[in-house]
């Protein structure tokens, strides 16, 4: 039997035939679910209403940050460190460790049914900002991306309160923002919102990519594995979907979902506090972009889950280096708003596989730009 301990705290367990990790949060069964329900309900993240711990919501008019009432990792729990002996098959095979951390919630906009689709890229941009100031904030005072944070023009301004997350008692290593749309993505509460998870541990698929371009630099002469990706897709123009001076949206040659997207900054960009005043509107442009053109592809609103890969909160000077600006879209619909995708049988056994191609899905993408199809309803 594993220790004890393990039912009641977060940690990671190792799977030795894959050589990768996987989150366990068994406290977390507890909480609410608001996603496809029947009758009317009230929603915890509208402005004045209760949460399902109890705080009440402040009256905001932008974004707003809570601290996840039933956060996948917790700051304070007990301590696991198992005891390692290399004839032990226990210590072998059963590896686990403990991980700490915090969880936010960041709503982006005060109106129960505005999606990011809905929005404008200058009403996209106060999240950015927000993202931004959060990733800040918790970045170690070694990163030199410290430096680069604190000479922002937005980290000067003096930021709502509703806008700031309160700050973990330790440094740690990873945030992962990301947004899970629509319950078919598992989305527990129907009000716009994404999610800010900090991790004492780098997860997988970022830790995947830090070594994927830290070995790609270290072949190519110092080049970075997206800038040439982007120089790439920009000679093809087989998979753009959208572009702006900033940013290239594209459906990667990998892709496995079949309206898979990739928002990459065209320069190289560490992390947000990188970008500029303008390049923070391109971003927002950009998002804007995709979400609209997949709400407008089968004329619903269309589930996905998103999420930004930076650099590491905390790590070595060639990591933060290594690191690019991105954002991945991974949406479930395949022909219509009611065929999906599923990753099983093949995919889950052996690997991924597709149908439909990055550049006929890509070709589609382009084909839904306009008005959002909903405002001519």
């Amino acid at each position: 039997m594993p220790d004890k301990v393990l039912d009641d705290i977060s940690h990671r367990r190792y799977n030795p035939l894959r050589g990768s990790w996987l989150l366990v949060s068994p406290h977390r069964t507890k909480r609410p679910w608001q996603g496809a329900q029947e009758g009317p309900g009230v929603c915890y993240l509208c402005p004045r209403n209760s949460r399902a711990g109890g705080e009440v919501n402040p009256d905001y008019s932008e974004t707003f940050v809570f601290v996840n009432d039933y956060s996948a990792v917790k700051e304070e729990q007990a301590d696991y460190q198992a005891e390692a002996s290399s004839d032990d098959l226990a210590s072998l095979l059963l590896r686990a460790e403990g991980v700490k951390g915090k969880c936010y919630v960041l709503t982006f906009s005060p109106k129960h049914h505005l999606t990011l689709a809905d929005m404008s890229a200058a009403e996209t941009v106060p999240i950015i900002e927000t993202w931004t100031r959060i990733y800040a904030a918790h970045l170690s005072p070694n990163n030199p991306l410290s430096a680069v944070a604190a000479k922002l023009d937005l980290m000067s301004r003096e930021a709502k309160p509703e806008s700031v997350a309160p700050l973990p008692k330790e440094q740690l290593r990873y945030m992962q923002i990301f947004e899970n749309k629509g319950a078919a993505m598992g989305c527990s509460n129907p009000h716009p919102h994404c999610q800010v998870w900090t991790t004492s541990t780098l997860p997988e698929e970022p830790a995947a990519e830090t070594v994927q371009m830290g070995k790609y630099r270290a072949e190519h002469g110092g080049r970075h594995l997206l800038a040439d990706y982007v120089k790439l897709e920009m000679e093809k123009k087989e998979r753009i979907v959208w572009q702006n001076d900033g940013f290239l949206v594209v459906c990667p040659w990998w892709a496995v979902w079949p309206f898979e997207v990739m928002i990459i900054a065209k320069r190289h960009a560490r992390a947000l506090v990188d970008l500029t005043a303008a390049e923070r509107l391109q971003f927002a442009e950009a998002i804007q972009e995709v979400t609209r053109r997949y709400d407008n592809l089968f004329e619903t609103n269309f589930p996905y889950s998103s999420g930004i890969h930076q650099a590491p909160l905390e790590g070595t000077a060639e990591e933060i280096e290594n690191s690019y600006l991105h954002m991945h879209f991974y949406p479930p619909l395949l022909r219509s708003a009611t065929v999906k995708k599923f990753l099983v049988g093949y995919e889950l056994m052996a690997e991924p596989q597709r149908d439909i191609t990055p550049e006929q899905a890509a070709a589609k993408l382009r084909d839904c730009g306009g008005e959002l199809y909903r405002k001519n309803l």
